[in-house]
């Protein structure tokens, strides 16, 4: 059995157990050993939680779970409900190209908002790309109040 397979019957298991119904999984491997996951489902609030509390969770014990079935062969999954982290995604990265223009504009170091882990590198690694040589990232913070500050180099 291979890992898309395992991660699609586990999820499937778990959504099984916690008595939500789904529309359908999609399982794709963005990278070697990077899998997204998305579920189509009616009861999207429920499983994505309070500032995606319950997704993380989800995640998490998806993450566990499959890589006891695969002997701990190591992979990465990013679990999305309805597109709710990719909608997410784009409005941070949105958000990152604003502070960008106007430190820019100003000269002056830009503060974005405290956000997971996730986004916080997604906005380090948008930040590295092409066009954006003068543009440099910290995160600082502790904790939950970690964020990205965006300044010229």
């Amino acid at each position: 059995m291979d890992i898309e397979e395992i991660l699609k019957e586990t999820l499937e298991k778990l959504l099984e157990l916690l008595g939500v119904e789904y529309k359908k999984i999609t399982i794709e491997e963005d990278e070697k050993d990077n899998y997204s996951i998305n579920i189509e489902t009616e009861n999207a609030s429920l499983l994505i939680g309070y500032h995606g509390e319950n997704i993380q969770a989800l995640q998490h014990m998806l993450k566990v779970l499959s890589w006891k079935k695969t002997n701990n062969e190591h992979f990465n999954i990013i679990l999305d409900i309805d597109d709710y982290r990719k909608r997410q995604e784009e409005n941070v990265l949105n958000l990152t190209q604003r502070k960008i223009e106007a430190a820019r504009k100003t000269g002056q170091p830009q503060t974005l908002p405290p956000m997971s882990p996730y986004f916080r590198r997604k906005i380090h690694m948008h930040c590295m790309g092409v066009g954006f040589d003068d543009i440099e990232t910290l995160s600082r913070g502790e904790g939950d109040k970690r964020y990205v500050v965006i300044k010229l180099k």
